[in-house]
C-alpha cells in the first residue's frame, strides 16, 4: 500500500512535468543524422519534428539500451543463481531419498541426520 502512494506521489508529479516539458516544446525542428551533409535551411520546405517527440525518443532509447547494457552485464550473475540452484535441488532430492532409504531402518534416520548436521 505504502509502494503504490509513493509510487502515485511521484509518478503524477512527474508525468505533470513531461506534460508541460511537451506543451513548452511544440516548435518544429528538423532533424539530420548524416554529419557529413549540411543543414536544411529554415526557408526550404520539408517536415519538421516537434523537439519534445525528439527528446523523448532519445530518453526512451537510452532507457532501453541501458537496460539491455544491465541485462547482458548481469548474465554471469544469473548463470551462477541457477547453478546453485540446480545443484540445491539435487542435494534436497538426494536428501529425500536418503530419508526414504533410511524409513526401512528407523535406527539410521538419526545417524543419517546426525552425518548432515540436521538436529
Amino acid at each position: 500500500m505504502v509502494n503504490k502512494i509513493v509510487g502515485w506521489l511521484v509518478l503524477v508529479p512527474l508525468c505533470a512535468l513531461l506534460i508541460a516539458f511537451a506543451l513548452a516544446n511544440r516548435q518544429l525542428v528538423s532533424i539530420n543524422v548524416n554529419p557529413f551533409v549540411q543543414p536544411v535551411e529554415g526557408d526550404t520546405a520539408g517536415y519538421g519534428i516537434p523537439l519534445f517527440v525528439v527528446l523523448y525518443v532519445v530518453l526512451l532509447v537510452g532507457v532501453l539500451l541501458g537496460g539491455v547494457a544491465s541485462w547482458f552485464a548481469q548474465g554471469a550473475h544469473r548463470r551462477s543463481e541457477r547453478h546453485w540452484r540446480r545443484e540445491a535441488q539435487v542435494l534436497s532430492h538426494e536428501l529425500e531419498s536418503q530419508r526414504r532409504s533410511s524409513q526401512a531402518g528407523s535406527g539410521q534416520q538419526a545417524e543419517v541426520d546426525d552425518l548432515l548436521e540436521l538436529r
